[in-house]
């Protein structure tokens, strides 16, 4: 990959301490041990090492040359054609020369589109685990959010063309939306936004009108991510099927007919977006546009949300990867930075704060892999891990999406006026990050999701209670005090998830329930890895989250009362530090006043 010809290096500065230096040049996977424990963990020994050197390969683009793509490509966004240079009516979108170059990494070098689908990928004889993908996707997106989602979706129309095409459908698309192979490479997109509604999905007016053994598409979508995509997945309700979801089909839509020639679509325009500027998204409308029916007519909405589903777990790691980035800046500036003769990093409040930005980052980091671990299982025929996923996915969509606005907030204000200009990457974070939040569906419709679905109907609190109660059973070398009182914490959470899901007149507290759900269940798995890595490498600093969680995210504060006392100075101390610490030490600040 050759460097472009703008390409820009951020100096060291002259005057150390007067200026803070940014992340370029930053290995994003060697500077985050976290990953490495937590891959480590969830991750066959085997399967880890292999994929290791390309992670540490990644983590080094993602700080450096891929970088400076990701700020060009936000800064030169896509440009829609209407017609070629000789008057003909061929649409076509260009991208800046970095946008290709963020392109050629993503699904040619590394093939994260299709490491859960293809063979084969960096030399791998099988399909990667759903872990093992996200932690491509996680260094990936910490340097360039926008491609996050062509990639994402393109691994969800193979997905979902494996589990429901035809032989004949699978025979004529499923190897080009998995190539890594440029010249054969056909990306995937999938539109469902209409203008008549979002969430609610069984509104949409896209009519399908049968034609032999194809289907004609009239009506429109309104925001389509990944517009120029070769294969589109969509939802369109059949002539004559009647209202709602239950009515609604799944289709496939190829950008191009056999003979070459533009299908009966057109991109009325390119959306002006407040963040991922580098991907086009458009507004569709649909002439009789060709398609084809993939499963069930009447289960196209069911098909669907599987794609949904795993769409939210790849927005939910995508969010972290901002939360990671922002959260490497920040501390960046404050191990750098010399204001009033000392470091950032040694002032009280600035210490506070930067356990605001690394709390929720490693929080987002642990649910994530909780729930790629369950996809996991799930999908090699556990149903006690198919009940997990249920709770689990929502949940940390709801919540990382959610904090992640937060966060790159704290990181911009952590490097200051600076900060606020788009030369440096804190300003395109807290741009990005407003779309997790709703992508997929909005805070309101996922707590929801989460509440009235996946508990109320499905009862998938007693597989979360289940799992947390079991992670906390291994954990010997924890104190008994700090394990019980997860215990409490656990049950009084899911009670309450409960109590908010047997009324609808609850419904009012489902956002309220669904955050205590991911606070105590992150908390558990805080101590989970805790004393997991401390038997691996004798270091227990992760059981001290658990503890940070517990106090600062869980339990009701006393707004009149000081909260920086030796125990939580102690807990600071170690959590922004370097040095292992032992089981001993961390006990006793555990169980600390």
């Amino acid at each position: 990959m050759q460097p472009l010809k703008h390409d820009r290096r951020a100096a060291i500065p002259d005057q150390p301490g007067l200026l803070a230096p940014d992340t370029t040049g930053m290995n994003f996977y060697r500077a985050d041990p976290a990953l490495t424990d937590l891959l480590r963990l969830h991750l066959p020994e085997t399967t880890f090492r292999h994929i290791e050197p390309h992670l540490d390969r990644l983590g080094a683009m993602a700080g450096g040359h891929l970088d400076e793509c990701a700020r060009l490509s936000d800064r030169h966004t896509p440009i829609l054609h209407q017609r070629d240079k000789f008057g003909r009516d061929v649409q076509w979108v260009e991208y800046h020369p970095a946008y290709r170059e963020l392109e050629r990494a993503a699904f040619g070098e590394f093939g994260i589109h299709a490491m859960s689908v293809r063979k084969g990928i960096l030399g791998w004889p099988d399909k990667y685990p759903v872990v093992a993908k996200h932690a491509f996707t996680f260094l990936f997106n910490q340097t360039e959010f926008g491609l996050g989602c062509p990639i994402n979706v393109t691994d969800g129309c193979a997905k979902l063309l494996a589990n429901f095409g035809s032989d004949e459908l699978k025979a004529k698309y499923l190897d080009g939306l998995t190539q890594t192979d440029m010249s054969k490479l056909t990306q995937g997109g999938q539109f469902m936004t209409e203008k008549e509604g979002g969430s609610d999905v069984g509104t949409l007016t896209t009519r399908a009108v049968q034609e032999g053994d194809h289907w004609r598409l009239y009506g429109e979508k309104w925001f389509c991510s990944n517009a120029d995509a070769e294969v589109v997945m969509l939802l369109a309700r059949p002539e004559g099927a009647g209202p709602g979801t239950r009515g609604v089909g799944l289709f496939l839509m190829p950008r191009r007919l056999d003979y070459g020639s533009q299908n009966h679509y057109r991109i009325v325009r390119l959306k002006d977006k407040l963040g991922t500027r580098s991907m086009a998204s458009g507004e569709i409308k649909f002439e009789g546009a060709i398609a084809y029916a993939v499963g069930k007519l009447d289960r196209g909405f069911v098909q669907m949300a599987e794609m949904v589903n795993s769409s939210r777990l790849s927005n939910g790691v995508k969010s972290t990867a901002l939360m990671r980035r922002a959260h490497h800046d920040a501390m960046t500036v404050a191990k750098n930075r010399v204001v009033f003769g000392q470091r950032i990093i040694d002032l009280p409040l600035a210490r506070r704060q930067l356990m605001k930005i690394m709390l929720p980052t490693e929080q987002g980091l642990s649910m994530s892999f909780l729930t790629a671990d369950a996809l996991d299982r799930a999908e090699a025929g556990s149903q006690d891990a198919a009940a997990l996923l249920r709770i689990l996915t929502p949940t940390l969509k709801f919540r990382a999406t959610r904090d992640a606005r937060k966060v790159c907030g704290d990181a911009l204000e952590m490097r200051g006026g600076i900060g606020y200009v788009e030369e440096f990457a804190t300003a395109r974070l807290l741009r990005d990050a407003h779309l997790g939040s709703i992508w997929e569906g909005t805070g309101n419709i996922v707590a929801i999701d989460a509440l009235r679905r996946a508990v109320g109907r499905h009862g998938a609190d007693n597989a979360l209670a289940a799992d947390l109660h079991a992670r906390l059973n291994e954990l010997a070398n924890v104190p008994a005090a700090w394990r019980n009182r997860l215990r409490d914490l656990t049950d009084r959470a899911v009670g309450f998830a409960r109590e908010v899901a047997s009324r609808v007149d609850n419904e009012g507290d489902a956002r309220r329930a669904t955050s205590l759900l991911y606070q105590v269940a992150s908390a558990v798995a805080f101590a989970w890895e805790g004393g997991r890595i401390h038997e691996m490498r004798g270091d227990a600093r992760r059981l001290l989250l658990s503890r940070m969680v517990v106090d600062h995210r869980i339990s009701a504060g006393d707004p009149f009362r000081l909260t920086e006392n030796a125990a939580q100075r102690a807990i600071t101390a170690h959590l922004l530090g370097d040095r292992a610490v032992g089981m001993a030490e961390v006990g006793e600040l555990l169980v600390a006043a």
